[in-house]
């Protein structure tokens, strides 16, 4: 696959994680991914890299002791397996930067002064904007272009004050910067824009005699993080992770929402606060319950007829209902409810459990469109009639919702 033509636009996207580095060369326009890959395990003794493009994958075992050596062993790959970064056309690095607190509410031109404030945000996200920071950082040495800082917490900035404020006492929130921010933010925007300009809704809307501002929406980020959202004509009213992404639903190692007496209980008991820290991030959730936390692993341990994962896979369905009939409350009802990311897209059992006891909302699924496996962003539901709302799997795409927002940025 060649990249060499000299009209094309790139976007180098990375993901600079605590011990990763993901990368995704993208072009804007097209949405074409023209190579990809990760380099794992970054730091340890022996780590990885994989690299594609045009459809062929080169995989390499080497140890990579830091995200600097990360970012070299990538443009290596480049130069040897192409398409080579000096003729790919690359305007702008684009970043995904996991919090931006309240300083940093859109996509962000970087410079010093942006890294200072990303560092400066390290408390509200200890486990992601340190190994973000260095990312930038790192990448900016070596690639000199603009670089963009694309923030997960972006898109819940502006959510309605009754949704994002916590009711703590009002001077110690303030101090401590504590309120709703949100994440999964840039998937949320992308998948929840997609919907609504797919053509089953558009006619929907229409056949209602209503606009794009009433489109009411449920959206259902499902991975091993997990969040839900409701927007309002392309506004979120609210979401489910909070001032970190540890509240909300249950996920893979997280334990989402959660009585915070059992902290101090765990804390009197003995434990201290960091042990208790990676007992609900790390150790929880669906791992917690059942010892596994990937879902394709679960769904087998409930077909052997095994208890705990019967009841981890009924407490992460049951805290998923409930958060939609939460969000149909606050939107007054639902026209299109979404599944995205890799179990939303892939786990056609979470999706017709969820929506298997919200009959009462309209929602229903055809178990064929359901159980069929596509790339596509499409419609599974069995209602009929304008007014039936719609269920939808709609595939996620961070990395083309980050390059697309640098290219706007720096050509704009």
């Amino acid at each position: 696959m060649s990249s060499s033509a000299p009209d094309r636009r790139t976007v180098l996207v990375l993901n600079s994680g605590s011990s990763s580095l993901k990368y995704q060369l993208v072009d804007p326009d097209s949405g074409e991914a023209v190579a990809g890959g990760i380099v794992d395990r970054i730091g340890q003794s022996s780590g990885t890299v994989k690299h594609e493009t045009g459809g062929e994958k080169v995989v390499r075992d080497l140890a990579v002791p830091d995200h600097g050596e990360a970012l070299r062993v990538v443009a290596g790959m480049f130069d040897e397996v192409g398409p080579a970064l000096a003729d790919a056309g690359i305007i702008a690095v684009g970043h995904r930067v996991v919090h931006g607190g309240e300083i940093f509410s859109a996509p962000t031109l970087v410079d010093d002064d942006v890294v200072a404030g990303i560092r400066d945000l390290i408390p509200l996200a200890p486990l992601h904007n340190p190994a973000n920071v260095t990312g930038i950082e790192v990448a900016r040495k070596l690639l000199h272009v603009p670089h963009v800082a694309v923030f997960d917490t972006a898109f819940f900035a502006s959510l309605p004050a009754a949704a994002s404020t916590y009711a703590l006492d009002r001077k110690v929130a303030a101090e401590h910067g504590v309120r709703r921010y949100g994440f999964h933010g840039t998937s949320h925007q992308f998948v929840s824009a997609a919907v609504a300009s797919h053509p089953a809704v558009v006619a929907k809307l229409a056949a209602e005699g209503r606009g794009p501002e009433s489109l009411r929406q449920v959206v259902l980020h499902l991975g091993n993080g997990a969040s839900a959202s409701a927007i309002l004509g392309g506004r979120p009213l609210d979401t489910s992770m909070g001032l970190t992404p540890l509240e909300g639903l249950v996920m893979g190692t997280r334990s989402g929402d959660i009585d915070p007496g059992v902290v101090f209980h765990l804390v009197r008991g003995g434990m201290s606060g960091d042990d208790v820290d990676t007992l609900l991030n790390k150790k929880s959730g669906v791992l917690g319950l059942s010892g596994v936390s990937d879902m394709r692993e679960l769904r087998r341990l409930v077909a052997a007829g095994d208890l705990d994962a019967r009841l981890a896979r009924d407490v992460y369905l049951h805290r998923l209902r409930k958060y939609v009939g939460a969000y149909a409350a606050v939107l007054g009802g639902i026209d299109v409810l979404t599944f995205t990311a890799g179990v939303g897209e892939n786990d056609h059992t979470v999706r017709s459990g969820v929506v298997r006891d919200l009959k009462f909302l309209g929602l229903t699924i055809d178990p064929a469109a359901n159980e069929s496996a596509s790339d596509e962003a499409r419609v599974i539901s069995a209602g009929s009639g304008a007014e039936a709302p719609l269920v939808m799997v709609v595939p996620t795409n961070e990395e083309l919702a980050i390059a697309r927002f640098a290219a706007a940025l720096v050509e704009g």
